[in-house]
């Protein structure tokens, strides 16, 4: 809907008949200046907005996360991690593009619910989209918008409660946290996970106190940081991996599902993410900008990552497990008999759609148990 709105709009379908085109990025031009002026500074406005994109960018390894739960996970799983590049390139980098096409980056509404001086920080009144909108003239599409916003907000928030339960389960179940997150209904939920994790959320209401604002900042950074690492840790996983496929002469090419362009995927991934990681704070470095408050705030999770990865290593005397001995099959018997037990083809997706609804609820899976 938003990439309509954003062509539909720019050749000039809106109450003002203004085609603006791509007016903004002459005018006042698609890159801001940040800290600095000149092409420094418009470079610095491009690391500013890669950091603030390092928050978003999350949902890929979410996928592998619910694969324990997928009724076929060879067949439901490799389709989502087959889609899901593309749906985060349409929605991001378009997105990305229609956002700087519809709303210069001087807007006044946007500047001053940015520094803090206009309402609506924090909600849908500060969607770039909701503001071109109101800019012009566009009725009704701004609350559609916001309500679609919610979902999203909804839709995410679910996702992050359910992975981050898993997570904590899984640690538990592991021995890496306390014996007593393993407790679980009899529905098979772990309610004391799932508890522990809906604390936080309550940390939201932070953004309510402008003196709390700044503590805030704090969560996002450090929360950001430990996103990077997150994906720094996953390219270094797949590179022993892949080592270890090599060395034992394993095809991956036989697994259900295997990327493209690797092992040289993962190491452009894991240069770019340390570069970043390491530059993000860099305005902490500036003459008369450092102080130990905003290093820490940038660069704690640089600091507390490698501590805690060898200060497990030496506390429980673990090793890094050579290439020619990591179990490549681990649970694999498990996951065929379990998938075995289907005799017929997959629903499809569409058809458990409209199950929720009340439709074709005859329609399942067959198995034989």
């Amino acid at each position: 809907m938003l990439f309509f709105f954003t062509f539909v709009t720019m050749v000039g379908g809106n109450p003002k008949h203004d085609a603006y085109g791509f007016r903004y990025w002459n005018n006042p031009g698609s890159f801001a200046e940040y800290l600095s002026t000149g092409t420094l500074g418009r470079f610095e406005g491009f690391l500013g907005a890669l950091w603030a994109a390092s928050f978003c960018i999350v949902g890929p390894e979410y996928i592998s996360m619910v694969a324990a739960e997928a009724k076929r996970p060879r067949v439901y799983i490799k389709t989502a991690f087959k889609t899901v590049y593309w749906r985060f390139g349409l929605f991001f980098f378009l997105g990305a593009l229609c956002v700087g096409i519809v709303i210069p980056h001087n807007d006044p509404t946007l500047v001053k619910i940015l520094s803090g001086e206009g309402e609506g920080a924090g909600t849908a009144a500060a969607s770039p989209y909701v503001i071109a909108m109101k800019n012009l003239g566009v009725p009704v599409l701004p609350h559609i918008t916001n309500a679609l916003l919610v979902t999203s907000i909804f839709s995410a928030g679910n996702t992050y409660t359910y992975c981050a339960t898993r997570t904590l389960y899984s640690l538990a179940l592991e021995g890496r946290a306390p014996k007593v997150f393993r407790k679980c209904t009899r529905k098979g939920v772990p309610i004391y996970c799932f508890l522990f994790t809906m604390l936080f959320p309550f940390l939201s209401f932070l953004q309510v106190s402008n003196n709390s604002a700044t503590v805030l900042t704090w969560l996002l950074n450090l929360i950001t940081a430990g996103g990077v690492i997150d994906f720094i840790v996953m390219c270094i996983t797949y590179l022993m991996f892949y080592r270890a496929l090599k060395a034992q002469g394993f095809d991956r090419r036989t697994l259900p599902y295997y990327g493209y362009f690797q092992p040289y995927s993962a190491w452009i991934g894991l240069v770019g993410l340390v570069c970043v990681v390491f530059c993000y704070g860099y305005s902490t470095f500036l003459p008369g900008k450092f102080t130990l408050e905003s290093f820490f705030s940038y660069y704690t999770m640089v600091g507390v990552s490698p501590i805690l990865y060898f200060g497990w290593k030496l506390l429980k005397r673990t090793k890094i497990v050579p290439a020619a001995e990591v179990d490549l099959v681990w649970d694999r018997p498990i996951i065929d008999a379990y998938e075995a037990t289907f005799v017929g083809p997959p629903v499809g997706f569409w058809t458990e759609v409209i199950q929720l609804v009340g439709f074709k609820r005859g329609v399942v899976d067959k198995r034989v148990v």
